[in-house]
């Protein structure tokens, strides 16, 4: 079920998504200051191209950098992107089959606006990661 509907998440959106990013990775990348930017920009065209079956966790020793980074981050280029996931959410939801599609947009949206201190790994990957109560 993951395989079909990154392939037709690929199709929608998730092309123009990742173009997005990666446009915004190169213009991040133009200066050495902003290459780490640029940097997290094509690590998230990546999870833009192929959500489902990959998730968010939080990095475990990220501080004060990434703070600084991600505040960095909303005004050069987060709140552009997260508007475009908003976007296209609103977009793939007004039809039933696309609702699946809108949440995963909709998912993306917190990693589009705060890429630092966060790790994308694969569902399975995540279960483990967390700890039980």
């Amino acid at each position: 079920m993951r395989l079909l509907l990154n392939i037709i998440w690929l199709v929608l959106s998730g092309f123009w998504m990742a173009l997005g990013y990666v446009f915004a990775g190169i213009l991040l990348c133009v200066t050495i200051i902003g290459i780490p930017f640029g940097v997290a920009s094509f690590r998230m065209a990546n999870f833009a191209l192929w959500p489902f079956g990959r998730q968010l966790v939080d990095e475990r020793g990220s501080g004060t950098f990434s703070a600084i980074g991600n505040v960095l981050w909303i005004i050069l280029a987060g709140w552009w992107l997260a508007l475009g996931h908003i976007t296209t959410g609103v977009a793939m939801c007004l039809t039933i089959i696309g609702i699946p599609l809108g949440i995963a947009s909709f998912k993306l949206v917190p990693v589009s606006l705060v890429p630092f201190g966060k790790r994308i790994v694969d569902t399975d990957e995540a279960h483990a990661l967390v700890p039980r109560r």
